[in-house]
């Protein structure tokens, strides 16, 4: 890997991992009451669980789908978005929060050892770049939400 290429990699992680411009997954769930979690503020869509969990769903599918041609995506939308506006137990919480954190890790580690501008055999013109900068902007935009509802349920730092 080039110099240039590892450091376009090093600033997508960063970008991956949240913290610099936009806060970071854990700091929008960190310290969150558990009561608030399952919490559909008025005029919201979903709650917090919901956007937790969608965002488990949707980044799975992204790294499914980066590095197995075979891969089958959930249905739109009905499968990208849980139904129950709280987690049923606290595995269901913890659960989510570690699947997030492993295939987050996973798709790092493919971006760090991939032609990140390579189209994927199996894609209609996907690159592993174009995998990462959605996951990227995919979950900045609900870590916002996140944020948001927990403003709105004055619950926020």
């Amino acid at each position: 890997m080039d110099n240039q290429h590892k450091i376009i990699v090093a600033e997508i992680t960063k970008l991956l991992l949240g913290g610099s411009a936009h806060a970071s997954f854990h700091d929008a769930i960190k310290d969150l009451d558990p009561k608030l979690r399952g919490v559909q503020p008025q005029n919201m869509p979903y709650s917090i669980w919901q956007l937790v969990d969608h965002i488990r769903i949707a980044q799975w599918d992204m790294l499914q789908f980066s590095k197995d041609a075979d891969h089958k995506s959930p249905k739109w939308p009905d499968e990208y978005w849980p139904k129950e506006s709280a987690p049923a137990h606290e595995n269901d919480w913890t659960g989510a929060i570690k699947q997030i954190d492993s295939d987050m890790d996973e798709f790092i580690e493919l971006l760090e050892h991939s032609d990140i501008y390579q189209p994927l055999e199996h894609g209609d013109g996907q690159t592993i770049l174009r995998e990462a900068l959605q996951i990227a902007d995919h979950n900045s935009y609900h870590i916002g939400e996140i944020i948001a509802i927990r403003r709105i349920l004055n619950d926020w730092k």
